[in-house]
């Protein structure tokens, strides 16, 4: 009996012990099938370096870096190395409304008027409706409008004051449209309630209290750190470094900079809904506000599924993409800014999270990884996804290089412009996008934008090609419109769509031609009334200016270049070509004409 007992002890022991080899050795088994699929996924999309690291069960079981900082450089990336993370760093200024919500500071279905008092948008209705969480779930009704923050070069306040521009495309609340500018406005909210900037206040709510110490909202503060990525791009099929992107305009929407350690805590706050460690940073209840769908993702087109792969139903709550996966709950979110691409994604009812950094510019490669890691942990034998992703995006490469292919055929060949090139120069305004300048140098036009500038080459009629400064800016073209008089009166960009670029005359001088004295002045002074106007227009010295008063209007003033014709200047941004002319008799006024630019007709006046 004791020999058989002493048996049955020595097969437990070694049942037992392969158990837990076995374990190891199917974790070892998952990791390295993991390696070889994001090489190969690099090879595929030309990733020059990519980190990755998996929270399991509240813990992180894997974080490595594959790849090269810098393209040609023995660079190696590893968990510690930043990058941006792009919109990904949308959960967090809803991570902070949040907060701010558990205060009692705001409420989710608040108007953002409460908040943002000046706040405006083209449809009256819809910017005094407009919610906190229609602001962070993408159903503002508006189009994108990005290049105003992307290369305008405007300060967040004055950013959202101009949205107040940007027509609709779709009605309001009726569909999705992801929009930046509306994350700003959820995230200068935030700010006026808390009276902190947007800023301070993701650093002390939560990189402090999740150890974020690598992690920052701004590409300023990465000055003199080493382990930093380089940002890259596709320039003529090769990929090159490129320069990292200041989008502290549009910060709350997505400024971020971190590493996959750092962003590891990111995901367990996530999966503990709003808890980390022993710190309830968020209650369960409006953690769960952000998981809840909001709006409803139309699945359909040929990239049906490029941000919801595997999925049937694809949503957006607040800051967070929502689908179903394998039948279960997925919740992620992507960024993208010039040359980082980045991906956060989780299984909750797993307690299952990924986090895949790149410096590579609009690459699919984190979407075809996440839900590779799903599948390494909830089915026997994970899809290809890079394949899945090639099927989508492939063909609509090809679509957009027959396009580009088509345009050039249709190119009309031996065509002149309509004008002389130094015609065309000038300052072009959209009451959005401010001013466009268009130039002359070296016998050709040049395009100046915010950030972007190039030059303009003759591609047919009155329509220009663009080599510009900025990849992102393309190869636009630009087409001139005249009006009935042959001058440019619109310049149309590509790119631009939603704005109008109208001629800007150039702006009154209120340098003088002549110098008169305070009599010859004095002359002129007195009311002046049209023929068959019931209008009353004053002429004032006032100091040692002479103003010019219409009722309605603000007060210009009149720049002598003659003793009797004077130019009407000022307020700020006044046009040139408004002209007073004084009738004189004896060194006294008699009457006036108000002179206007063509085609308005010249109005005569009488002194009274």
């Amino acid at each position: 009996m004791a020999a058989r007992g002493l048996v049955a002890l020595l097969l437990a022991s070694t049942a037992a012990a392969p158990a837990g080899a076995q374990k190891a050795k199917g974790a070892a088994a998952r990791y390295a099938q993991l390696d070889a699929y994001v090489a190969a996924a690099m090879k595929d999309w030309k990733v020059p370096g990519i980190a990755l690291a998996i929270v399991k069960d509240d813990s992180i079981v894997y974080a490595k870096g594959y790849g090269t900082r810098t393209i040609g450089k023995q660079e190696l990336v590893d968990a510690n190395t930043i990058f941006a993370i792009g919109s990904a760093s949308k959960a967090f200024t809803a991570a902070l409304v949040a907060m701010a919500v558990d205060e009692g500071k705001m409420k989710f279905d608040e108007k953002v008027t409460a908040y943002l008092p000046g706040f405006q948008l083209y449809d009256g209705y819809a910017g005094r409706d407009l919610t906190i969480r229609d602001a962070l779930s993408h159903r503002s009704g508006l189009s994108r409008g990005d290049l105003m923050w992307y290369a305008g070069e405007f300060s967040r306040d004055e950013i959202l004051r101009r949205v107040r521009y940007l027509k609709p495309s779709w009605g309001f609340r009726g569909l999705f449209g992801y929009q930046n500018i509306m994350f700003l406005a959820a995230g200068e909210s935030v700010a006026g309630v808390e009276k902190r900037s947007w800023d301070d206040l993701i650093k002390s709510r939560i990189f402090t209290p999740l150890g974020m110490s690598s992690s920052s909202t701004s590409v300023r503060e990465l000055a003199g750190k080493d382990n930093v990525a380089t940002p890259h791009g596709e320039v003529n099929d090769t990929v090159v470094a490129i320069p990292w992107k200041n989008i502290d305009n549009i910060a709350p929407a997505g400024s971020i900079n971190s590493n996959v350690r750092d962003m590891a805590q990111w995901l367990r706050l996530q999966l503990g809904r709003g808890k980390h460690g022993t710190q309830q940073l968020i209650t369960t209840g409006n953690h769960g506000e952000m998981w809840i769908s909001n709006t409803t993702i139309r699945m359909e087109g040929p990239l049906a599924h490029y941000m919801a792969p595997g999925g049937n139903l694809s949503a957006y709550g607040m800051g967070w993409f929502l689908q179903d996966f394998s039948g279960r709950l997925a919740v992620h979110h992507g960024g993208n800014i010039d040359g980082m691409s980045a991906m956060v994604a989780m299984l909750p009812d797993e307690k299952l999270g990924v986090v895949i950094l790149t410096n590579k510019n609009g690459t699919p490669a984190p979407g075809a990884i996440f839900p590779y890691v799903f599948d390494l942990y909830t089915r026997d034998t994970p899809r290809d996804w890079n394949a899945e992703y090639h099927k989508m995006i492939d063909p609509v490469m090809k679509m957009a290089k027959d396009a580009e292919s088509a345009a050039d055929k249709a190119r009309v060949l031996g065509t002149k412009p309509s004008l002389e090139l130094a015609k065309y120069a000038g300052t072009y305004a959209d009451s959005m996008y401010g001013d466009l300048t268009i130039g002359q140098a070296a016998g050709g036009l040049t395009l100046k934008y915010g950030i972007f500038a190039g030059t303009l080459e003759h591609w047919n009629y009155d329509t220009f090609r663009g080599t510009m400064n900025n990849p992102s800016a393309g190869k636009p073209l630009v087409t001139f419109v005249l009006g009935a008089d042959g001058k440019p009166v619109e310049v149309k960009v590509q790119g631009f769509e939603d704005g109008t670029f109208r001629a800007k005359p150039p702006a009154a001088s209120s340098k003088p031609g002549v110098s008169l004295t305070r009599e010859q002045l004095q002359g002129l002074v007195g009311r002046y009334k049209p023929e068959q106007l019931p209008l009353d227009v004053d002429v004032q010295l006032v100091g040692e200016a002479l103003k010019l008063t219409v009722p309605g209007q603000p007060t210009y003033t009149l720049v002598a270049e003659s003793p009797t014709r004077f130019r009407m200047a000022g307020p700020p941004g006044m046009p040139d070509g408004f002209f007073f002319e004084f009738d004189v008799t004896n060194g006294k006024a008699t009457g006036a004409t108000l002179v206007q630019p063509a085609p308005q007709p010249s109005l005569k006046l009488k002194k009274q």
